[in-house]
């Protein structure tokens, strides 16, 4: 196609947001793009703008300046239409609500756009089969979060937002959300975004990682970039255990994780210190060693068969190794 130029078209664009907050700007100057398909998890510490972005995104909240553009249209905030929102994008928030007093399926019919066929494909992906004819007023937490998922996804969204999916929710429950979640977009390949304040539990979701503090984007990627290459201590913090030693080749501070480390029975190329602490972990242990040289390391150890005060050496565990 000679002469012809194809252009990047993202599905969503966030271009230069701000957003008013009461000492600080609570969004400032955020821009991004996602493409179709995309899974992006928004995380950041408390009060970092997580779920004022997403507001934003929505079209529930309006920007000050900048704007938010789905599919090349502009997403209009409330003060520019009657009834805040968009119809293209489904958005969660951490306080889902159900009507009480009525049956699951009512609920469900009255939001439904789709054929008979892909409301059967809604109800077995949000794993919601068995509480059609349950009452909403009896059901849990975790029932109801995957009841207001299957009543969003029935508007046939071209964008989902998902505030805080996560929270408040035991580790049964977590698990449940997390393959539904992951189920909605192996079926209906659903453009989502998540936002939490747990790094953690998007590991193994996440397709794109974004970093929020005091309402800045401070670092995007995939998230074993972000894992392995924090922008900052602040980044490093909210995915985990690290430490910072100094490179054994020019002596330049390095962020190592607790399994890019590994206890050695030589001293050559390895750090001598004691154990301070032993912590099982679920699956293997963390081993916190004090070192001679006024640093602390983490391991990662299959066994805690450690004493407080013993001498050990640290190296650099070339499995994995610090240059992932």
């Amino acid at each position: 196609y000679k002469g012809v130029t194809f252009a990047y078209m993202a599905l969503l664009k966030v271009d230069q947001v701000v957003h008013p907050g009461m000492d600080q700007p609570a969004l400032d100057h955020v821009s991004f793009s996602l493409s179709k398909s995309a899974k992006l998890a928004i995380v950041g510490e408390t009060g970092s703008g997580k779920t004022t972005l997403l507001k934003v995104i929505g079209g529930i909240l309006d920007a000050q300046s900048g704007a938010v553009y789905l599919n090349n249209q502009k997403v209009k905030g409330p003060s520019e239409q009657l009834l805040p929102g968009h119809p293209e994008i489904g958005y969660i928030s951490q306080y889902f609500e159900l009507r009480n007093h009525y049956k699951v399926e009512e609920e469900l019919e009255a939001a439904n756009k789709l054929s008979s066929e892909e409301f059967d494909v809604i109800v077995e992906v949000c794993r919601i089969q068995s509480l059609l004819k349950r009452n909403t007023k009896a059901l849990s937490g975790g029932e109801r979060q995957r009841i207001v998922l299957a009543k969003v996804l029935l508007a046939k969204p071209t964008l989902l937002l998902l505030d805080e999916p996560f929270s408040n929710m035991d580790f049964f429950h977590k698990r449940i959300m997390k393959q539904v979640l992951e189920e909605v977009y192996l079926t209906l390949g659903t453009t989502t975004i998540l936002v939490t304040h747990d790094a953690t539990d998007i590991f193994t979701w996440a397709s794109e990682v974004l970093v929020l503090r005091s309402g800045k984007v401070i670092q995007q990627g995939k998230p074993q970039d972000i894992y392995y290459h924090p922008a900052s201590e602040y980044v490093a913090g909210l995915f985990g255990e690290y430490c910072i030693l100094p490179s054994p080749i020019n002596k330049r501070p390095i962020l190592f994780r607790p399994e890019q480390l590994k206890i050695s029975s030589a001293a050559v190329g390895a750090w001598k210190g004691s154990v301070y602490s032993v912590k099982f972990a679920g699956g293997y242990f963390l081993i916190e060693v004090l070192l001679d040289i006024d640093k602390r390391a983490i391991v990662m150890h299959p066994h805690g068969r450690f004493r407080q005060g013993e001498i050990v050496y640290i190296a650099i565990n070339e499995d994995i190794g610090w240059y992932v």
